[in-house]
């Protein structure tokens, strides 16, 4: 499928968003926390830092208290990896709130997983921006296999909101959740729609405790009982207008492509479509009423090469060309489907050795958006497994 490129016209959105998530953190605001630190012993905090130098769970769940303005989304991932030292201050600086938080969180329900934890989702690990930690309720492991997302208008037509629920529910059958942000209109329809036949995962601006639209607090209580609802902010954060531009990057980076339903020109779908294209990932649409002006802004991706979406088969034969086909439990890929053979991810893993995503990439000569595809397709076929810290190891 030809690169979308971006369009400040069909964009407007990112735009207005972008100095808020990419503000640099100020010299005087770290000096400011050091000076917290430093009214301890001298001795003690140096022996501190000499023994936890590196970027411990703890550590990135602290991280995750911190609002966007003092902890900026952008290049975040090299910094978690590299055990930035300001980083590391800052968490400890937040670990006894962190700690109490975490306590009452455990007791609504609500649990966390930090990005070097197992089980945090390998999807998000290929982003160079990924949150330090998520905070979730329900079955984090619907995250593990293929993900599709499914956004658009919260004002929307019957027409779109009957096609996202079929859709979804298409979908979900096959095995694929289905990722959406619990809005009103098209992402509500495509999370009740995959609860038909499977499962779906919500992604929230807010502390999973200021759950916004409120009058969709049991849609995510029943989405948590077969799939499960995440934020990357703590609990007690209300639902902010610039959380959500944030949160979208979540929603494209969780799913293998994001298929768009019914939006105008400023709507907050375009923006998830943006970071989709960042990110590697497949931008689709459904088109919609030439006159009504409702789909102008998928109307406008299409223009610019994104695949046209009438039912779930569109979407599964853009993701498998070979001609696999996704069916009740997982998507069907068997070897000979394979992109190439002998698989050239598994001929350079020795077995009972675990790699991260940055050597895979290395090693194999893949960029990362599709070599975490080709590692989804082996941990589905069985001939990976994922172990701790986003890793991977070929199995014996």
């Amino acid at each position: 499928m030809p690169r979308l490129g971006l369009n400040k016209r069909v964009f407007p959105a990112i735009f207005l968003f972008t100095p808020v998530l990419r503000a640099p953190l100020s010299v005087h605001h770290f000096e400011r926390r050091v000076a917290v630190v430093t009214r301890y012993n001298p001795v003690e905090v140096g022996c501190t830092v000499r023994l936890r130098s590196h970027m411990t769970p703890d550590a990135a769940v602290a991280l995750s208290l911190l609002p966007v303005f003092e902890l900026p989304r952008v290049g975040l991932s090299d910094r978690l990896r590299a055990d930035d030292p300001h980083l590391i201050e800052l968490a400890r600086s937040f670990a006894e709130r962190a700690h109490a938080v975490r306590a009452a969180a455990v007791i609504r329900g609500i649990h966390v997983i930090a990005w070097n934890e197992p089980g945090f989702p390998a999807a998000l690990l290929t982003m160079t921006d990924m949150p330090p930690a998520l905070w979730y309720c329900g079955q984090l492991d619907a995250l593990d296999g293929v993900a599709v997302a499914i956004v658009g208008s919260r004002a929307a037509s019957a027409v779109a909101i009957e096609t996202a629920s079929s859709i979804a529910s298409d979908l979900a059958s096959r095995g694929i959740t289905v990722v959406s942000g619990l809005a009103r209109g098209v992402d509500s329809a495509a999370h009740r729609g995959a609860l038909q036949t499977g499962r779906t995962a919500a992604v929230l601006g807010s502390g999973l405790d200021r759950l916004y639209p409120p009058e969709h607090a049991s849609l995510a209580a029943e989405i948590a009982v077969r799939g499960v609802v995440i934020s990357e902010y703590p609990p007690g954060t209300s639902p902010l207008p610039f959380h959500f531009p944030q949160r979208n990057r979540l929603i494209s980076g969780l799913s293998r492509a994001v298929v768009v339903i019914e939006a105008n020109e400023k709507s907050g779908s375009l923006i998830t479509a943006t970071c989709a294209l960042e990110q590697g990932r497949e931008v689709m649409a459904v088109p919609g009423n030439v006159l009504s002006g409702r789909s102008r802004g998928a109307h406008a991706l299409i223009r610019d090469g994104a695949k046209i979406v009438e039912c779930a088969d569109d979407i599964v034969e853009e993701l498998w060309p070979q001609g696999a086909r996704a069916k009740a439990g997982q998507p069907e890929v068997s070897a000979k489907d394979s992109v190439v053979s002998p698989d050239p991810v598994l001929r350079r893993m020795e077995a009972g050795q675990a790699y991260d995503l940055d050597g895979l990439a290395a090693l194999s000569g893949l960029e990362s958006a599709r070599l975490l595809s080709r590692l989804i397709d082996l941990e589905l076929q069985g001939q990976l497994r994922r172990v701790g810290g986003g890793r991977f190891m070929r199995q014996m």
